[in-house]
């Protein structure tokens, strides 16, 4: 059995809370393809006496439909013609956590099986489980942070919804960036989302106000790389229903409206499996810090559906939004895809590329790919970028849709040699369908430009 991390619940403390009643439900979770926590809840009594060594069941479409849960074409792993049949959610108990927002509640992340035990290979906890085995193999960890912006508006999403989405009340009614009296103003909610993670096990940082209207950051400390997307997935479910529990809503989509966008900086640095340091080297980078970076600026084209896997997170990269559009790495410069910042053991590689719609398991997977693959190319890296990359005409562009983004997934040797046909091929469907349903969508854009004036 695992060892349980700091601030989760092992094995036996949950049975001595379900016998005391303190716990009654036990979540056990998955993450679909596109981040979301999809899964069961289960009377805590049967969890302990029967999933805990037995695992349960869900059916394999979760992994091949699209984010309205329509039945799409075109997955190897899950069809009608193949019936639509189960896989294994086997617990993993160093995962179990309580859920202070729910009453009695607690959670368990599963990875998933098919009935013979072998691994869904294109699940997004796995793909990064088979990056972070590549990186220990090599000798090496990655330590990760993620930074989620949202939008909060005090709408109910069944308000919100009945309303398409339009005229809706922002939190704020102006730009609160860093200011304390902005974020005064929800600070009730705010706080109540702080102290329930905290709760959950996460190790909560800071809050602060953003750019766009109603646009606030809630920040985590860093975790090893499985760790830390575990707790990106349980944070970003539990805001949802903490903000509808309040009357209100929040959105983690990359681009709401034409204001700035939601971003999700991942912070990434790889350490020895002794701890030791690997990417710095006094003040600055060393070899192999060098080549991490190398890696990111080689080969993130190929795998940005990883860290912009829908259509509107493409709508964020506009110049000087604070989005990047330039594949270029800076010294603590926020015009870059890519920024240095910290020194020593806190020296790390801020990705800037991916929106608040990311799937952070397939995110840290293509960084922490990238990353080892400069390394053991030993690829040099090209000097920083100094002052304002947007202008640069000569930079590497990141790509401007998902139809690009796509085909350069689908068509790297780099993506398959990596991560395998089964994942690419999974992968650039799921952009595939996604595509197909937007080229028969009507938008509000084409009425407003076309009803009247064409």
């Amino acid at each position: 059995m695992p060892e349980p991390r700091s601030g989760s619940l092992t094995l036996a403390e949950l049975r001595i809370q379900v016998d005391s009643g303190a716990v009654d439900t036990v979540l056990v979770a998955i993450t679909d393809m596109q981040g979301r926590l999809q899964g069961k809840r289960l009377h805590a009594a049967y969890f302990l006496d029967v999933v805990v060594e037995h695992a349960t069941e869900a059916c394999n479409y979760l992994l091949a439909v699209d984010v309205d849960m329509n039945t799409v074409e075109g997955y190897a792993m899950s069809s009608w013609s193949s019936g639509y049949g189960d896989f294994v959610l086997r617990p993993d108990l160093s995962t179990l956590k309580p859920i202070p927002w729910q009453e009695g509640t607690v959670l368990v992340l599963a990875d998933l099986e098919w009935e013979n035990g072998s691994a869904v290979v294109a699940s997004p906890r796995q793909v990064l489980a088979h990056q972070t085995a590549r990186l220990a193999a090599a000798g090496m960890t990655a330590f990760v942070g993620t930074e989620l912006e949202f939008l909060l508006f005090r709408d109910t999403y069944e308000q919100a919804w009945s309303a398409g989405y339009r005229a809706l009340t922002p939190a704020n009614q102006y730009n609160v960036d860093y200011s304390m009296l902005g974020t005064a103003r929800v600070e009730p909610l705010l706080r109540r989302i702080r102290n329930a993670m905290a709760g959950a096990g996460l190790t909560v940082e800071s809050a602060k106000g953003e750019c766009n209207l109603g646009q606030h950051e809630i920040a985590f400390r860093y975790d090893e790389a499985i760790a830390a997307c575990d707790g990106h997935v349980v944070y970003k479910n539990g805001a949802k229903e903490i903000a509808a529990q309040e009357g209100m809503a929040l959105t983690f989509m990359a681009k709401f409206d034409e204001r700035e966008g939601n971003s999700c900086h991942i912070h990434c640095s790889f350490r020895g499996t002794d701890g030791s340091l690997v990417m710095a080297e006094g003040e600055g980078m060393s070899d192999v810090g060098k080549a991490f970076v190398a890696g990111q600026l080689k080969y993130v084209r190929e795998l940005t559906l990883l860290l912009a896997p829908n259509i509107n997170s493409y709508k964020r990269y506009v110049e000087g939004s604070f989005a990047p559009t330039a594949l270029r790495w800076g010294r603590d410069n926020r015009t870059c895809a890519f920024r240095l910042v910290g020194h020593g053991p806190s020296l790390r590689l801020e990705n800037r590329i991916p929106g608040g719609d990311v799937n952070p398991y397939l995110a840290t997977a293509a960084t922490i790919a990238a990353g080892l693959a400069g390394i053991e190319e030993g690829l040099e890296l090209e000097p920083a970028h100094e002052g304002n990359a947007y202008g640069d005409t000569q930079a590497v562009r990141v790509p401007t849709s998902l139809g690009e983004a796509r085909a350069l997934w689908h068509d790297s040797a780099f993506a398959r040699a990596t991560f395998g046909d089964d994942v690419v091929d999974h992968y650039a469907n799921m952009a595939t369908v996604e595509l197909a349903a937007y080229g028969r969508a009507v938008t509000d854009w084409e009425r407003y430009r076309g009803f009247e004036r064409l």
